[in-house]
């Protein structure tokens, strides 16, 4: 993405809006365009992170709070279930409000997924068998706090989680703002640790007191705290790998090129590792987009972080079939859906980890507590799992129970059959000492 001045500008001689160009990218280079989940070359920092802590425990985390966090000297790293509530309490009523319909709707939307995963019992040889469906006993929910505090994920964690069953419910966020603490009072999580980063995760998969060791870290966050979570996957349960945003929007000559300018700027501005891209059948539309682009950059607070977010983006146009490949195969955190096809496109597209149906239907209705979770994979992950969800804290260990008989005795050959095809003697004999045992 290039970044150029208009002309003489303004009349009254001030320098007119950037000109936007987005990258332009083959569609048969796709792939090759998106950048991964975790970068490899910040692997070697974050497993120096993760250890330290390991090691060092509150004294080391202390010291990265104090570093990186804004965290004052000898200042509390851990804020309580009393201060959230303060802070909730210290909210304008509209702003109480809205965070606590955003939970009702995150809460509604996960209770009827919670519902759809009833435990599994059925009638098998010799017997019974089944699974249980059980929360986990500790969830840690990382929400971002850098340059934007985001209790909308917060909300999205924690409410989640309790809907799960989850006992205990810890938040992380650094530097905590009075709204995010608001909404860790909304969702009625145990205690907040003031700490981001590879440094955050590795507290809660370890266990720095008061913070226990969790059962699962969740939540999203920059490539650190994504690198971190798939480094400590092996010590703790994570949801998924939430990198920072992405969006693609697809769309034929019909999009509005004002909605989907707003919609790229909506993501791009989150980060400047954000990926912001257009994929589309009709040339023109890409132009339109890049002119809109650059009249809505003009008065945009946050203008600097968008336009390093669209040099990561690009756009790419194709013929409709292979538009709807591309998308398949980018496998984007989210996908939105303009112009004339938006209905038929979303019952031919499936990877992606939410869609977004039709202009009027933002993507940020989604990040705001509509309802589905706004936890989703980026890096291309969607192409093999989901957003969070209940089901992120839950465990289903299965049981089995055979009575004897012959159908029981069927069983217990063929597993001791099955043993010695594969050498192993002592599973063959534990097998047939059942049917023995029986006479």
């Amino acid at each position: 993405m290039s970044e150029e001045r208009r002309g003489a500008g303004a009349p009254d001689g001030r320098a007119g809006p950037p000109r936007v160009r987005l990258r332009r990218v083959a569609a048969a280079d796709v792939g090759r365009a998106r950048q991964p989940a975790v970068p490899p070359d910040i692997i070697p920092a974050v497993l120096e992170i993760i250890d330290a802590v390991k090691r060092g425990g509150e004294a080391v985390l202390r010291e990265y709070a104090e570093r990186h966090d804004g965290l004052e000297a000898g200042g509390a790293l851990v804020r309580t279930p009393a201060e959230m509530d303060a802070a909730l309490a210290s909210l304008p009523a509209a702003d109480r409000e809205v965070l606590e319909r955003a939970a009702g709707r995150i809460e509604h939307f996960a209770r009827a997924q919670l519902e759809s995963g009833e435990p599994v019992a059925v009638a098998v040889e010799g017997g019974m068998a089944g699974d249980r469906v059980v929360p986990v006993g500790v969830a840690g929910c990382y929400a971002p706090g850098g340059r934007f505090p985001l209790p909308s994920s917060v909300l999205m964690t924690a409410v989640t989680a309790t809907v799960a069953g989850v006992r205990e419910v810890w938040l992380a966020s650094p530097r905590p703002s009075r709204e995010v603490m608001a909404a860790g009072a909304v969702a009625g999580a145990a205690g907040l640790l003031g700490v981001g980063g590879a440094q955050a995760v590795a507290a809660m998969a370890y266990g720095v007191p008061p913070v226990p060791r969790c059962d699962v870290v969740v939540g999203p966050g920059n490539q650190w705290v994504t690198a971190a979570k798939l480094l400590l996957s092996g010590v703790v349960g994570i949801d998924l790998l939430a990198g920072p945003s992405e969006l693609a929007v697809l769309s034929d000559e019909a999009g509005d090129p004002v909605l989907i300018a707003a919609d790229l700027l909506a993501q791009a501005e989150h980060d400047e590792a954000a990926l912001p891209v257009l994929i589309t059948t009709s040339a023109e539309l890409v132009t339109r987009v890049e002119d809109e682009l650059a009249r809505q950059l003009a008065d945009l607070p946050t203008a600097t972080i968008a336009l390093a977010g669209l040099g990561n983006g690009f756009a790419v146009v194709a013929p409709e079939d292979e538009a709807l490949r591309c998308c398949e195969q980018l496998a984007p955190e989210h996908l939105q859906l303009h112009g004339s096809r938006a209905e038929e496109w979303e019952r031919r597209l499936d990877t992606f980890g939410s869609v977004f149906v039709d202009e009027s239907v933002a993507e940020v209705f989604g990040d705001y507590g509509a309802g589905p979770n706004h936890t989703l994979p980026t890096g291309g992950t969607a192409r093999f799992t989901g957003g969070l969800s209940a089901f992120s804290f839950l465990r289903r260990p299965t049981w089995l129970r055979l009575e004897p008989g012959p159908e029981r005795d069927l069983v217990a050959r063929d597993a001791a059959r099955l043993a010695r095809m594969e050498g192993l003697e002592a599973h063959a004999r534990a097998a047939e000492m059942r049917v023995d045992s029986e006479g």
